[in-house]
Parts: structure tokens; C-alpha cells; sequence
């Protein structure tokens, strides 16, 4: 009897154990390597701490922002609501710390991409960066 009972217990145990996590970010990941000159005019906005910009890339467009002195954040303008729908993209609001999604009303943090304010649940995609004094590199 105790026989039939670990085998049952293991197999329910087996099975139970194989569940997988199928949630995936809403925005898809697209190739992206760009080499920024942070000393380029085009990139004035950028050389300073507080300064952002957006630059062509990823899904909907790029946003950098100058967190410090040798860090920089690149989060991706396509919305979570509706990623491949322009009219979600996001934009950056004139406190300059807050991202916009202005169909869906969501916000997100400059900072990190953190939902600020919903419907949006789900973080901004945001890609690697590497700095070495004069030029930005935004990967993912």
C-alpha cells in the first residue's frame, strides 16, 4: 500500500513541477546596437545630468536620459498597451522624470521605467548601456 502511494505522490509531485512561466514582455525584443558621440551638437541635450533625447531604434524610438556623470538609461518609446500601435508611443512630459503614454494615460518613470501609473503593468523596455567618457553605446 505505502508503495502505490509514493508513486502517486512523486508523479503528482513530477507534474505539478513542470509548470512554466509563459508571461512575456508585451514589446518585442528587436536587434539594437547604436553608437551615440555624447559630444556631438546633435546630442547636446545629453551632456548634461538631467538631459534626455530621443534617437531612432528599437520598436517605437529610444529615449536616453543622463542619469549621472557616466550613466546613462535607453528605454524603448513603444508603449506596453499597444506596442506596435504609434499612437501609444511614449513621450517624455515637461517635469522631465515622467514618460506618457497618451491614449492609455499610463506613466512610467524616466529613471527606470517603472510604472508610475496605470493601466500599464508592465515596465518599459529598456536596453544596455556602456559609456566610456565620449561615446554611448545602447544595446540589447
Amino acid at each position: 500500500m505505502i508503495k502505490p502511494l509514493v508513486i502517486l505522490s512523486s508523479l503528482f509531485w513530477m507534474l505539478s513541477c513542470n509548470k512554466t512561466n509563459t508571461s512575456t514582455h508585451p514589446v518585442p525584443s528587436v536587434p539594437v546596437n547604436i553608437l551615440v558621440y555624447t559630444n556631438d551638437p546633435l546630442y547636446f541635450s545629453l551632456q548634461s545630468i538631467g538631459g534626455w533625447q530621443y534617437i531612432s531604434g528599437g520598436v517605437q524610438g529610444i529615449i536616453l536620459y543622463r542619469k549621472s556623470a557616466e550613466e546613462f538609461v535607453a528605454i524603448e518609446r513603444a508603449s506596453t498597451q499597444a506596442p506596435s500601435d504609434s499612437k501609444y508611443r511614449v513621450h517624455v512630459l515637461s517635469d522631465n522624470f515622467t514618460l506618457l503614454d497618451s491614449v492609455s494615460k499610463s506613466t512610467w518613470s524616466i529613471l527606470d521605467g517603472q510604472v508610475t501609473k496605470g493601466p500599464a503593468t508592465w515596465a518599459l523596455r529598456l536596453y544596455g548601456t556602456s559609456f566610456n567618457g565620449q561615446s554611448l553605446r545602447i544595446v540589447n
